[in-house]
Formats: structure tokens, sequence, C-alpha cells
């Protein structure tokens, strides 16, 4: 169930049997949350986390009068709030954009890991500092980045977050989005996301189309994101 999780994880460091039963050992069940579902409701306390297994969830602020901002999308093989178990609740919702399944796992287990597993302790830890890292790229492309090279460098980041799983075929993934919930990730419009899909599709750069993303010309789209991955921490390092 956890296959891709742990996919992640050895992307970036070594995860020894020992550990990997652990993990696996962690996994209380699972959860099968429709489209357009809150998987965890912002300032409820929570005492399970939830690895998301297949579809695509987000973080998600609403400020209550139909306007909405999608802080980070999750995709299978993430840990979507590992970081509650030390906060006991969330300041924002995990939302399911499609149908998605979760695995749960208990906090319980989690205060286990810290007090059992040294080195499983510090990887999880470093996946919330990446996720950290992936909000201030977030927060630059909002703030100074415009709607092409804003829309361009999601492309990017999720066509290497998929890949290191498995996800990518020939250049493309699936992301079964609607051009309002990209709008709600890229911070404009829904007329704005559709005019800018449309210039990166006419530059024959990249297509949004049923539900997929078919990147053409991938590195001329990171040249029109200014991407540089080196946020997503790619290295295979002992943490």
């Amino acid at each position: 169930m956890i296959d891709k999780h742990l996919l992640k994880l050895r992307a970036r460091d070594v995860i020894s049997a020992e550990e990997e039963a652990f993990i696996r050992g962690g996994v209380s069940g699972s959860a099968k949350v429709p489209r357009d579902t809150v998987v965890v409701r912002a300032f409820d306390p929570i005492h399970t986390s939830n690895i998301l297994v297949s579809g695509i969830a987000c973080r998600l602020k609403d400020l209550g009068n139909g306007r909405r901002q999608i802080t980070e999308l999750h995709v299978p093989g993430d840990f979507t709030d590992v970081h509650g178990f030390s906060l006991k609740y969330l300041d924002h919702d995990i939302l399911a954009l499609t149908d998605c399944q979760f695995a749960l796992v208990p906090h319980a287990h989690l205060q286990e890991m810290t007090e059992r597993h040294a080195h499983l302790t510090r990887v999880y830890w470093f996946g919330t500092n990446l996720d950290a890292a992936i909000h201030r790229e977030w927060a630059l492309s909002l703030g100074r980045r415009d709607a092409t090279a804003r829309m361009a460098h999601l492309f990017c980041e999720l066509y290497v977050r998929l890949e290191l799983v498995g996800l990518v075929r020939q250049g493309a993934y699936d992301l079964p989005l609607t051009q309002v919930e990209l709008s709600d990730c890229l911070g404009i419009t829904p007329v704005h996301t559709n005019r800018t899909l449309q210039q990166l599709r006419s530059e024959g750069v990249v297509e949004f189309r049923s539900g997929q993303v078919i990147v053409h010309d991938l590195a001329a789209l990171e040249a029109v994101a200014g991407f540089d991955p080196r946020y997503l921490y790619l290295q295979r390092m002992q943490r």
C-alpha cells in the first residue's frame, strides 16, 4: 500500500529492512476519500496522520467568502500531515482534490518512532523541512513570478515529484484538476489560467488536457519557469 512512500524516502536516504518493517507496521488501516472532501479540517484535534496512496490532495487555506488558496499539492507517496503529530491540529485543511486513498498512521506509532528509531525520526523531520522548502518556492511564485512562469514552475515541480514515484510516462503525467483548482494553486483567475494554458500550448511547450499534463519540451518548460530543482533536495544522503 505504501510502496510509493518508500520509493520517495529511498530516493533521498537509505532505509533499512528493519526501518521499512517499522514504517509498514505503523499503518493501522486505509481510507478512501471522494473528490472535494476535507480529509483533515483546520483546528480539529488530530491523533492520526495520513500517507497519500493514490490521487491528488492539497493543503488549503479558506477565507470563508468563497476565495481560497491552495498552498501545496500532494502526490502519491506524500505524508500529507506528519507535522500534525507535533502540532496536534492543523491551521489549514487537507482536501482530496480527486478520489484519494490514504494509509492511516496513528500518532502513538510516531511517538514510538521518536523513542526507538532516531534515524527515521530525522528522515521524517527532513520531510517536514522539504514541505517548508516547497512552500517557500510557492510563495516566491505567488509574489514574484508572472502567470506563465508560475504555471510552468508548477508543472516542472510536479514532473519531478511524480517521476520520483514512477508516475511520469513518456513525458506526461495525470493531473485531473479543473482550471478553477489550478487557478487556486496559482493565485490567478480561471480566465487568466485558461489564457496562460493556451499560451504555453501555442508555444509547443506543454499541454493540459483531459486531466493530463503533456510536456513536449521539458528544457523549454524549465526555461520559462526559471526552474531550479535544488529546493526539492533530490540528493540521496544520510540524514
